[in-house]
């Protein structure tokens, strides 16, 4: 199976999309169609597959970050602001399967989206449940739902970024992006 995904992520690296045909995966990584068709039923699963390890490498990624600190709220800051930047669109980054994929995805297949999340949202439920045990937190709020909403609020506002700067000329940024969020839930 993984050879499926290392050829498919090659093909969209080379190409730039997701516009590629199940065929040009099975002759990259030199297996045969029937060994393709015994892992995914298609090209969708194939990209929902890739959508999925990117998502958990994210919150591999993040998660390693994190751990450099020892101060909850500090943790939940460096989440907060490499999710920020792990989201952004960037031209000069190939990331199809987030440019072109994932926006399809959400709507057409919304549980779907929810599953590849769920390393995402089990790391931050983490990292909120830690900093409530040591009172950093709001007290009346419970970890997984203010998990759902700050990540929900950073990956948004990320994507959402284009790169232009607002009426003052400036971007917004991930320290700001983190203020907003942290006086949602950070005891300050």
């Amino acid at each position: 199976m993984q050879r499926f995904l290392d050829a498919a992520q090659a093909i969209m690296s080379e190409k730039g999309t997701t516009d590629f045909t199940v065929q040009e995966v099975v002759d990259r990584s030199r297996q045969s169609l029937r060994s393709f068709y015994q892992h995914f039923d298609g090209k969708h699963e194939l990209l929902l597959a890739l959508f999925e390890d990117a998502l958990r490498r994210s919150a591999n990624q993040i998660r390693a970050a994190a751990a450099g600190h020892s101060d909850p709220l500090d943790r939940l800051k460096v989440a907060v602001q490499l999710l920020f930047e792990l989201s952004r669109p960037d031209p000069a980054a190939q990331r199809p399967l987030f440019t072109d994929f994932a926006p399809q995805l959400l709507i057409s297949h919304p549980t779907e989206v929810k599953v590849a999340h769920a390393p995402l949202l089990g790391l931050f439920t983490e990292l909120m449940t830690e900093a409530k045990a040591v009172d950093r937190i709001r007290t009346d709020l419970k970890p997984h739902r203010a998990a759902a909403l700050t990540m929900q609020t950073v990956m948004f506002i990320a994507q959402s970024a284009t790169g232009e700067s607002d009426e003052a000329g400036h971007p917004i940024t991930a320290d700001e992006v983190w203020d907003f969020c942290a006086t949602g839930f950070a005891k300050l």
